[in-house]
């Protein structure tokens, strides 16, 4: 083959690789598969969905994991946690380097991506959120409802009923939660929910494991106890997500529910479910149900992929 042949052959090549990993058209003109986009919950990071992102491309779906600010590779720590040995006094009364970070912060930093993704070709996105990044979805969705193929809630919040996520937290139903139990420092005056990942008290290891991974070896468990962080601003908490029927409640959504969730409790999962089908009748939820902790991404990636592939 020519030189000027082949360099047009590979030109050609690579641009429609290009497009296929945007979730672009090929050359035929029909549409490839959709490109998922997972936002994580409190104190994780992008890293948590490697798994989930590895399989689905094994399948052929483009998948952006992406660290909210404040959190992965953007993580800030408070001086007091990442001391040793640790100080627990001042952990429990050093303000949190997060503390102005609110839920609008982390919609208008998804909200960036999504545009340049949709703008590059990609089509509307299904975006996936996890926990507390559930609020970040709806607060998404109330204000680009047409970015968005899909909304997908695994064992997230969905604020309807109340409009924060602190509002659920305080209701009679979360009480078997093990999450608030964990915190190290009052969230009014530290800015932030604080878990001691980096405990040197082993009982409180072992409770932070079982809140969010009791179906993870003990042996996995170190590993990921390194890579969250120890806050979640509080105002990520306490900002309304502002979900309307008009907008939030036109675009196609599913729930994926945690039977063994030690954090968001099942009975919690399905109040949600319920208000939310409530409030847009004629819009309700796809429900697919896991026998999982609250991170089935750590527990059970291949099982969770199944259930994204069926909701693609």
């Amino acid at each position: 083959m020519q030189r000027r042949n082949f360099m047009g052959h590979m030109s050609a090549g690579l641009a429609g690789a290009g497009l296929a990993a945007c979730g672009g058209s090929n050359a035929g003109g029909t549409s490839t598969k959709p490109t998922f986009v997972f936002i994580h919950g409190a104190w994780h990071g992008g890293w948590c969905w490697s798994e989930v992102v590895r399989l689905l491309a094994e399948q052929g779906y483009p998948a952006l994991a992406l660290d909210l600010p404040g959190h992965g590779i953007t993580a800030k720590f408070p001086a007091s946690y990442l001391a040793q040995p640790q100080n627990v006094a001042a952990l429990s009364t050093e303000v949190s380097p997060l503390a102005a970070l609110t839920l609008n912060d982390f919609r208008d930093y998804v909200l960036k991506v999504i545009r340049g993704l949709t703008q590059d070709g990609s089509g509307p996105v299904i975006l996936v959120g996890h926990s507390l990044g559930g609020a970040v979805l709806s607060s998404v969705a109330e204000a680009a409802p047409q970015l968005i193929r899909r909304l997908v809630y695994l064992t997230a919040f969905v604020p309807v009923a109340f409009q924060t996520v602190l509002e659920y937290l305080m209701q009679p139903d979360f009480a078997t939660s093990e999450v608030p139990p964990l915190f190290v420092a009052d969230p009014s005056a530290v800015g932030a929910a604080r878990i001691n990942h980096n405990a040197a008290d082993a009982a409180y290891v072992a409770k932070d494991k079982s809140a969010f991974y009791h179906d993870v070896s003990d042996a996995v468990f170190p590993a990921i106890a390194n890579l969250l962080t120890p806050d979640e601003p509080i105002q990520a908490f306490t900002t309304p997500a502002g979900a309307t029927a008009a907008r939030w409640g036109s675009v196609p959504r599913a729930f994926i529910r945690c039977t063994a969730d030690r954090a968001i409790p099942l009975a919690v999962q399905d109040r949600m479910i319920a208000d939310a089908d409530a409030f847009t009748p004629g819009n309700t939820f796809v429900q697919k149900t896991l026998s999982t902790s609250h991170s089935p991404f750590i527990s059970n990636p291949p099982a969770l992929v199944d259930a994204l592939v069926l909701l693609a």
